[in-house]
């Protein structure tokens, strides 16, 4: 959610509850936003745990991590699907990597929080000659 967005609605329910039933709705609306918060900050945690258990930038299978992805995923929501810390890309701001064990990497690259694109690099065959790839014939 935007955070402006967030904040008018707490604001509003502030004002709401200040309106229709006194200070005691102010207090309500006080306990609310906090547990909301508080919400908000366990699941922060519970994701960050899970994915300090992990190598930095390993994943089980980029294919498939590729394929849930969507753009304007947040970070908190990659990191369930990856469960590990992506790798900084160097030379590239808000750039991160994973790679798997066929060493297949994902590079994911975000714009203020936000995914914007993502691109799985393949490592190239080995014992196939660079002109016979993709030759069908026998």
């Amino acid at each position: 959610m935007n955070a402006w967005i967030g904040s008018a609605l707490a604001l509003a329910a502030l004002v709401m509850g200040g309106v229709l039933m006194g200070w005691q709705g102010v207090i309500l609306a006080l306990t609310v936003i906090v547990f909301w918060l508080l919400l908000q900050f366990s699941r922060l945690m519970r994701v960050m745990q899970a994915a300090n258990g992990a190598p930095l930038g390993r994943i089980d299978s980029a294919v498939m991590v590729q394929s849930r992805l969507h753009e304007g995923m947040k970070l908190v929501d990659v990191l369930p699907l990856t469960r590990s810390l992506g790798a900084k890309v160097e030379g590239r701001e808000e750039a991160w990597a994973w790679t798997d064990a066929g060493g297949i990497r994902l590079v994911l690259q975000f714009s203020q929080g936000a995914l914007q694109q993502w691109e799985l690099l393949r490592p190239p065959e080995q014992g196939t000659p660079a002109g016979d790839a993709g030759s069908g014939a026998t």
